[in-house]
């Protein structure tokens, strides 16, 4: 289903958030370390460069996505063996993931929008943590963004219902005081807060395909080729005059809510 390329083809905008979340876990010298929804696996090795003492394990549904990076992982190998040593992907349903033992930091970038029902899921998470145990994740909350908007009408228009009657699309965050509420409510010292970025993307159709790496996915894989690229065009037209092209380029705001809390 997941494009490991298109995916990476806005690399450094996808990767800022995961930055900014990682970069308020205060914990020192965790032993293991878990990145639940890990994709092509480059930001899951720079886990295993903040804490080289630490085992990192990376979690993923898409065994596109784990082939990608066991390739990257493969060319760690050949420029920094040790970290490449204490890094493993796996192909599983985060909301099955079962660890062997307790774990010092859990990360999840922009997965739990996939999960139905993930404010249920969050206390099983907590409970695998070890002692001082931290858990941090990021999803986004632009679901009433015309990138969404426009993707469920086009699901729920005439032409394109019965194909896609099946399709389960993303399902955003929850409100952000649910998390904290809910993480505090177990004994956690929380943190959180939300960010909108101003992403500035280049290229022609660049929000297209931007969520042709997202949230564009179930779809375009519900469809064979002919009806795939129809629907792009109509989605393209419209998500184009939401987001027009300015001299410097194409402007997509895109909030997202964070959480980071440890045990206390």
């Amino acid at each position: 289903m997941w494009d490991p390329a298109q995916y990476l083809s806005f690399a450094d905008e996808r990767s800022r958030p995961f930055f900014d979340l990682t970069g308020r876990i205060a914990a020192a010298t965790p032993s293991y370390v878990v990145d639940l929804g890990c994709g092509p696996g480059q930001l899951t090795a720079q886990l295993a460069s903040r804490w080289p003492g630490a085992q990192i394990d990376g979690i993923d549904s898409s065994a596109e996505m784990i082939a990608a990076a066991d390739r990257m992982r493969t060319e760690l190998a050949g420029q920094d063996p040790a970290a490449a040593a204490r890094l493993s992907f796996a192909v599983a349903d985060v909301a099955d993931w079962e660890p062997a033992r307790p774990v010092d930091v859990i990360v999840s970038n922009a997965v739990l929008q996939w999960v139905p029902g993930h404010l249920d899921l969050l206390p099983r998470w907590v409970s695998r943590l070890g002692a001082a145990g931290w858990i941090a994740f990021q999803l986004p909350g632009n679901f009433d963004q015309p990138s969404h908007a426009v993707l469920r009408e086009l699901v729920g228009s005439p032409r394109w219902r019965d194909k896609l009657a099946d399709v389960q699309l993303n399902r955003q965050a929850a409100a952000l005081e649910d998390y904290l509420d809910l993480l505090a409510g177990l004994g956690l010292t929380v943190d959180a807060w939300e960010t909108t970025y101003m992403h500035v993307l280049a290229g022609p159709d660049p929000v297209t395909e931007w969520i042709k790496g997202t949230g564009l996915r179930p779809v375009l894989n519900a469809l064979g080729a002919q009806d795939a690229a129809a629907f792009l065009g109509e989605y393209s037209e419209r998500v184009r005059a939401a987001y027009p092209a300015h001299s410097y380029g194409t402007v997509l705001p895109f909030r997202r809510v964070f959480v980071v809390a440890r045990k206390s």
